[in-house]
């Protein structure tokens, strides 16, 4: 069975892809071998620099407080990218031009831009200007730009998800006397909604990510603690290690949820009976009976002959 994109591989082809799996793996296990010869050449596999990992010390002091600078980075963009995206994703749908034209210019401006480099203006606006306290600068800077790019992000996810709904259901809201904006609000918007939430969910991982590039404007997040640390205890490698690892567990968690809500969304709607509840659906046997007793008069008219049934 072919499809349009592809057709399913064959004897040859399956062989073949068998071979570049297995010289992938090979090669993957070969670079991580490398990889720990150099960590241990290099003494990062000493117990002495992981057992600091073991304490309360580097947690309570570094760890901890570092994660939850992430995550308040990550909420808050997280807010505001939502309010962001909500208001000039409806504006781009919107049937009044100067409204539709400036949300398109604003949504792609910061579509375009990249993150470090509106982190690094807001941060000198609000640095100069005296806009926060000093110690929000860079919270505030970090927020800023996850806001403006995420937020342009969502709004697009939801006019691309509003476009694909069929033409019906704007039709269907116009004939029961709702208005343009009413459709869109009640009827559009959540189905779009809906449609598009694993993109969304799976643009909290994105914003959640980039709250490393805080890093770079003395924001005390996750990622710069690994450079306290590896100053405090010598060990960098294990340090940045440990905080891979921290993201890597974060990030699966919301990926996971992404996949969550993407098999609720699918199956949503769909009637779910206990197996065997309903027991053997009937079989009307009366047309089998028929066509064999049917089948049985054909036979013997053919063998024997039979005159009577000739003429009828």
């Amino acid at each position: 069975m072919s499809s349009v994109l592809f057709d399913h591989p064959g004897p040859k082809a399956r062989a073949r892809h068998k071979v570049i799996a297995a010289a992938s793996a090979v090669v993957t296990v070969g670079a991580l071998w490398w990889a720990l010869a150099q960590f241990k050449e290099k003494g990062n596999l000493d117990a002495a620099k992981w057992t600091p990992f073991l304490t309360a010390d580097l947690w309570v002091n570094y760890l901890i407080p570092g994660l939850l600078n992430t995550l308040a980075a990550a909420a808050a963009s997280i807010v505001l990218a939502g309010a962001f995206g909500l208001a000039f994703g409806m504006g781009r749908l919107s049937h009044v031009t100067a409204v539709r034209w400036v949300s398109t210019v604003i949504v792609e401006f910061f579509r375009s831009v990249p993150v470090l480099v509106m982190m690094f203006f807001a941060f000198y606006v609000f640095a100069f200007n005296n806009v926060f306290r000093s110690d929000l600068n860079s919270l505030a800077a970090v927020v800023t730009g996850l806001t403006l790019y995420n937020g342009s992000v969502v709004a697009e996810l939801l006019r691309s998800g509003v476009g694909s709904l069929p033409r019906g259901q704007t039709e269907a809201g116009l004939s029961i006397g709702l208005t343009r904006g009413q459709t869109l609000r009640s009827v559009l918007l959540p189905q779009a909604v809906t449609a598009m939430l694993p993109a969304l969910v799976g643009q909290l991982v994105v914003i959640l990510k980039d709250t490393a590039l805080g890093y770079l404007i003395l924001y005390q997040e996750l990622l710069n603690k690994f450079q306290q640390i590896g100053s405090y205890k010598s060990n960098p490698v294990p340090a940045l290690v440990v905080i891979a690892a921290i993201f890597v567990v974060i990030n699966y968690a919301l990926t996971s949820l992404a996949s969550y809500l993407e098999r609720r969304t699918r199956n949503r709607g769909r009637a779910t009976i206990p197996r065997g509840a309903l027991g053997p659906a009937p079989v009307d046997t009366e047309p089998i009976a028929d066509a064999l007793v049917l089948a049985d008069e054909e036979v013997l008219q053919e063998r024997y002959r039979v005159p009577g049934r000739a003429h009828e």
